[in-house]
């Protein structure tokens, strides 16, 4: 990766912007809706700086060590301005690293047609069983299988499918008992199939061959375990996967 994606909260947080014009009133519109306190260049406490055509004010705001985007100057970025998709509060960010703002934009069209309306309200009901979900699985490993199970594809809380509301999936969900699956896989990721690339996103720890491709592996979950070595004897919880190279 070029660059770490990261969410910021602006709210009541200064940030500098540097320029007039049609591109500064854009940025002045993204801010406002961050929630952003938008400040000149001589603010002492701002940490950010959004700056249009002002080679002068970057140099002297990065001499300050504020952090620098640069409109349409990706050579100069400290960071980058994503497209954003919107559903109440899942945000969808894009970015190419400043490469090209018109091919970002154009996959956040794509998405805003994909992502239906409703995703806003699955978290938000998420966020309000959190005390129930605790509840029904104390353990985190426990909890994170059943929300991944439920919103898998064609699950009940499938977040681009008809969903249910989620106190009812948590009033009938069920413990969910360990499984495991194998993949046999190409060197080359773009050759994964879609149940492929969704067993790597699902599962909780993956033993796979020695000369499996790195780029493979790294289309699994981050935080899922990778071993390079056969399956224990004693089946795990949750998922489990053995990846072997084609040959």
């Amino acid at each position: 990766m070029h660059s770490l994606p990261v969410f910021l909260r602006l709210t009541g947080r200064a940030v500098i912007l540097v320029g007039t014009g049609e591109a500064a009133d854009a940025k002045r519109r993204l801010l406002d809706r961050a929630g952003a306190r938008i400040v000149g260049e001589d603010a002492a406490d701002a940490a950010l700086a959004i700056v249009i055509d002002d080679d002068a004010a970057v140099a002297r705001l990065k001499a300050r060590g504020v952090l620098v985007n640069v409109v349409d100057r990706p050579a100069l970025c400290d960071f980058t301005l994503p497209a954003i998709v919107e559903r109440g509060d899942v945000l969808v960010a894009v970015g190419t690293g400043g490469v090209s703002a018109g091919l970002a934009a154009a996959l956040r069209q794509r998405l805003e047609a994909w992502l239906p309306a409703g995703l806003g309200a699955l978290a938000t009901g998420l966020q309000a069983a959190r005390q129930a979900l605790r509840a029904r699985w104390p353990d985190g490993g426990d909890r994170r299988r059943a929300i991944g199970a439920a919103l898998a594809p064609g699950g009940p809380l499938d977040p681009l499918g008809a969903t249910i509301p989620v106190e009812a999936w948590l009033a009938a969900a069920e413990t969910i008992a360990g499984r495991v699956e194998t993949l046999v896989v190409a060197d080359d990721p773009d050759l994964l199939t879609l149940r492929d690339a969704r067993l790597l996103a699902l599962a909780d720890r993956i033993h796979h061959a020695p000369d499996v491709a790195p780029a493979i592996l790294d289309r699994a979950r981050a935080d899922a375990v990778r071993i390079a070595g056969p399956l224990p004897d004693a089946a795990e919880p949750g998922l489990t996967l053995w990846v072997e190279r084609r040959s």
